[in-house]
Order: structure tokens, then sequence, then C-alpha cells
């Protein structure tokens, strides 16, 4: 993890509490919000104890301002910048081209998230792109980082330098249900191994919750610095989290009641929502988080300068201040036993209840996977040779029609030509999940439902974890990288793909 600029130095020092805060640029390039978000990194400048900004892209799946505007801005009144890469709106090659972009004008610290689905713009909703999952994005950047001047797609090109990408990855621990809170634990050992440097959790308002997530790191082995998000929403985004409209935000029943009584006074609750934002500050930071995120819509930076300075009257006692912060329902799973002393956790396990529930269907597919795809058995070289030979006698589109219809009555497939579903327990992510995510789930389900259909279609990640079980589920997630999709394989046929390695179990490494 190269420690160059303020932000890097900070999180690299542990003795220092690295402080960020998040920009929203609002829809064009001119006008108030962006005059204020200039105004904010001024202040932060002349305050000194804020380590970066970072600037979302597109956020919530509106039409903004490219971060790499404000950043170059910011970046060059003094302040160091973090841009959030989506994976929502670009390409494989879009993203690429962007990187070598941003490395040229010297915007090195990224956020690489999925990105909020987008919704409606000009004259309707747009084509989702989302061509590249967390993991593979953090796989190609760290591939660029390690470029030795080759080109591996054409080694004529001999003229390509390496990049110098920072990367950090968001995580929510603020899950309700065990698959859910699985999926996204394991998917951070996914993307610590394609390269992440340092994570950001989502918005959540838990101490235990926080807690949780600096010992599961712990017991698994991650060493990587995070950042606890301190969110100061207004009472209509409050709201807006709690009736479940903003994907991954989590505010629980409790705790939006109190909001709404605060909202009564005078102020309409601003002082105590900024209060409870110095009190989980102070409490990050007694429990060994590297730093916070601070955001907030309407938040300025004398109220980040007021929060930061009450936080560190609070720090002494920040134990105390753990009740009135918890507000997480009982039911919610936790990973961790709690601990009835200091309302945190304790190193052992809560024990997690899922077990491998294998369908029918699933266990006669595994069946025919091993019998007929494996080919160090019998079965697989003499399937591999009925299929090459109908390819040679000039049958490739008969058999290509016969896989697509069997493995549509099956599994409902999407005709991708790069099949997944022996990794997946004979789910089809092409067709299970609105993004596409061959790595893990987004952050944005809720309840067990995707965030792009709440209430009407489960998260495909959620029904793996209830057909793989615990252990297995873990060892998919954390450990089987899977290249994305090549498009040029697209209404072809996998098996073909497959036994001429083309698909992307020839891609792993």
């Amino acid at each position: 993890m190269p420690a160059t600029g303020k932000f890097m130095k900070s999180l690299a020092d542990r003795d220092d509490f690295t402080i960020t805060f998040e920009l929203v640029p609002g829809r064009g390039s001119r006008g108030g919000v962006y005059r204020r978000a200039l105004e904010f990194a001024e202040a932060a400048i002349a305050d000194g104890r804020l380590r970066a900004v970072s600037i979302t892209e597109n956020a919530g799946g509106h039409p903004a301002a490219s971060p790499e505007v404000m950043g170059t801005e910011i970046k060059a009144m003094g302040l160091d910048v973090i841009v959030h890469l989506s994976c929502k709106d670009r390409n494989r090659n879009q993203m690429e081209s962007q990187l070598f972009s941003w490395d040229r004008i010297g915007l090195h610290n990224l956020l690489v998230i999925a990105g909020d689905y987008p919704q409606r713009g000009y004259r309707g909703h747009p084509k989702p792109v989302f061509d590249l999952d967390t993991v593979q994005a953090l796989d190609m950047i760290s591939r660029l980082n390690c470029q030795q001047g080759v080109d591996r797609r054409n080694p004529i090109v001999r003229d390509i330098a390496p990049t110098s990408f920072v990367k950090g990855v968001a995580v929510s621990p603020f899950k309700m249900s065990e698959p859910e809170l699985m999926g996204q634990y394991w998917k951070l050992h996914a993307k610590a191994r394609a390269g992440a440097d340092y994570v950001i959790t989502q918005v959540g308002y838990d101490p235990r919750k926080f807690h949780e997530l600096l010992l599961f790191m712990e017991e698994t082995g991650l060493r990587l610095p995070v950042l606890g998000n301190v969110f100061v929403p207004t009472m209509k985004v409050a709201e807006m989290m709690y009736r479940k409209q903003i994907p991954g935000c989590v505010i629980p029943e409790g705790l939006f009641r109190r909001m709404r009584d605060e909202s009564r006074a005078p102020d309409r609750g601003r002082a105590a929502r900024l209060e409870r934002g110095a009190m989980l500050l102070a409490v990050l930071k007694g429990m060994g988080y590297a730093g916070a995120h601070i955001g907030g819509p309407g938040v300025t930076f004398a109220d980040v300068a007021a929060m930061l300075d009450r936080a560190e009257t609070l720090l002494p006692a920040w134990r105390d201040l753990i009740p009135e912060l918890s507000s997480w329902p009982r039911a919610a799973f936790y990973y961790f036993r709690a601990d009835s002393e200091t309302n945190l956790n304790l190193p052992d396990r809560s024990g997690v209840q899922a077990r491998p529930r294998r369908a029918l269907l699933q266990r006669v597919s595994g069946l025919a996977h091993r019998l007929f795809f494996d080919r160090s058995r019998p079965g697989g070289r003499l399937f591999a040779r009925f299929c090459l030979a109908v390819e040679n006698a000039g049958f490739a589109n008969l058999l290509n029609r016969f896989e697509y219809l069997l493995k549509r009555i099956l599994y409902g497939c999407q005709h991708c030509g790069d099949c997944t579903l022996g990794e997946n327990g004979f789910l089809c992510v092409q067709r299970g999940c609105a993004k596409g995510m061959l790595n893990g789930p987004c952050g944005g389900s809720r309840d067990g439902f995707c965030e792009v259909f709440p209430g009407e279609k489960r998260c495909v990640y959620v029904r793996m974890y209830e057909r793989m079980g615990a252990d297995e589920f873990a060892r998919r997630v954390s450990g089987l990288f899977i290249a994305p999709r090549d498009w040029s394989l697209d209404r072809t046929s996998s098996w073909l793909s497959f036994f001429k390695g083309r698909d992307h179990h020839n891609l792993r490494k």
C-alpha cells in the first residue's frame, strides 16, 4: 500500500485517527451545491484535521458531475481526494480508460464500489452496465498497478507504465440476517485477495455491529485499516432509510422513533443528530478503528469541526456511550456472542446456523456436472469428444440450441455462453442478480431481497447461502475468483466454450 499523500500516510500511522468526509456533486457543474463543496474544502484545509474528501460518482443512481472534475480542483487546493469508481455505468474498457486518465492527473485514491442501480434519467431509465463487479474491478486495477510495460493483449505495445492506485472498498456489517451478513464478510475477503488497501463501512448505527466487523477481520486474518461511517442524516433521509428506500442503509425502528421525537425541537433535531455523530466518533476511536468517514446532507465543515471537538471530550468515557447508541433489533443475527458487561461482543462465535439444503434439482445437477464436465473422469473425456465432434460435423448450432433449451427449462438460462452454474449451487447469477455480480453480493439487499426488486425477488446470494450452507459458501465467495463474462461468447454454447478453454475457467489467475 503506497503511503503517498496525507490520507495514506495517516492510514499507515496507527496513532493518527484518519478523518475523511464524503462530498456529493450536484447535477451540473455549477450552482450552490458545487460552490458549497469547494467552500467546505477550503474550510477543511484551514482546519487541518481532515485527511481527505471522497467524491461520489452518480450517487443514488442519478447523474451528477463526474468526480474527477471536483477532485482536480480540490486536489489543487491542497486537500487529498478519494474518487469513487463505480461499476454501474461503464464497461471494462471505459473503466480502464478512465483509470489511465485519473492516473495522469494524480487522482490515485479510489473507493471501488458496485454503485447504486441507475434511476430514471433522460427520457426514461438508462441501461445498467455492471460489466465488472467490484472484485473484478479490483483485480483489473491491481494488474494495472503491476504492469511492466507490456500490454498482454498486444505484445507489440511496450510503453505502458504501471499505475499507482490505492484501492478502498466498502462493507456492510449492518445486515439483519445470517446469509446477508456472511455474504458481506466473505466478499470482503475476496476484495482483499483482489488487492483492496483499506475499508469503509456502509451507513449504520450500532456499536456492536461496528465492533463485530473488527473482531471478524482479526479472527480471519484481514489486516486492512477500517474507517467507520458516521452519517448524519436529515429527518427526511432518515425516514427514507427507515422505509427501505435507500439501498444498503439501515435505521432501526428504535432509533427512528427517537429521531422523530427529537425533530419536534425548535432546531428540528439537528443538535441531537450532531451529538449522536460525535458520540459515534468517540466510540469508533475507542474501539480501535483506523478512522471515520463522515457524511450527511447539509453538513457543513463547522458541523464537522464541532463533532470532532465534542468527540475528543467524550473519548475518555466512550464505553459509557454504547448503551445510548445501541438500538439494533434483538432478532438480528450477530456473528459473535454478546458481552453483557461492555454491550459489545465476546470473541466467541454465536454460531452460524445455515446447513446445506440441497434441492433435488441441485443434487442431480451436481452429479451430472461431475460426470460430464470433469475431464479427469471417463465421462467428462467422452462428453468433451462428443461435443467437439458435433461441432466438427457442422452441427454446433443444433448443440447450442439443445443446451439453451435444456438449461432454460431447468435454470432460467440467459444464454451467456460462459456458464457459472457449477460454482454457484446451480443458480444462474445472470438471471438472479440485477447487477450480474459474479463474486459475491452487493451491499444493497434488505430482508433477503434484491435492492432492485424489494419484496419481489430474493437476492441470489441469499439463496446460494441457503443451498450451500455456511462453510461451502465461505469457500466459494472468499476463495474462488470468477473472471468477468466474455461477451464474445454471448448466445453460444457454453459446453463448447468450456471444453475448448475459452470461458472463465481458463482466466482465473
